[in-house]
């Protein structure tokens, strides 16, 4: 099982503005192509920061679903013209979890 974690640092003061539109708009769409492991947001530490976590089979699994996904026209129409303003930076890592990991 491979996990991506992706960290976006959001413009200050849209944080609840970006949350409603992910939990309404971008999660619908998003599931049909991963598992969400996990969704944050940053209290204390570098603010203004969300992070999720997806699991795939796979890294040809990842990538099969991420193209499906960038060709979804809802994807292209309506979750990333509304989010795309909100955002400052994006980083992503790719995970694998160790042996001992509750996580798998």
């Amino acid at each position: 099982m491979y996990f991506e974690m992706r960290t976006y640092t959001l413009r200050p003061g849209v944080l609840q503005q970006y949350l409603d539109v992910f939990e309404s708009t971008g999660l619908p769409i998003l599931s049909r192509y991963a598992r969400l492991v996990g969704f944050w947001y940053t209290e204390i530490g570098a603010l203004n920061q969300v992070t999720h976590i997806w699991a795939y089979e796979s890294l040809d699994d990842r990538t099969r679903k991420r193209a499906a996904l960038y060709a979804d026209p809802t994807w292209q129409a309506e979750f990333l013209p509304r989010v795309m303003p909100l955002l400052e930076k994006q980083e992503n890592k790719i995970l694998r979890a160790a042996s001992f990991s509750p996580i798998k």
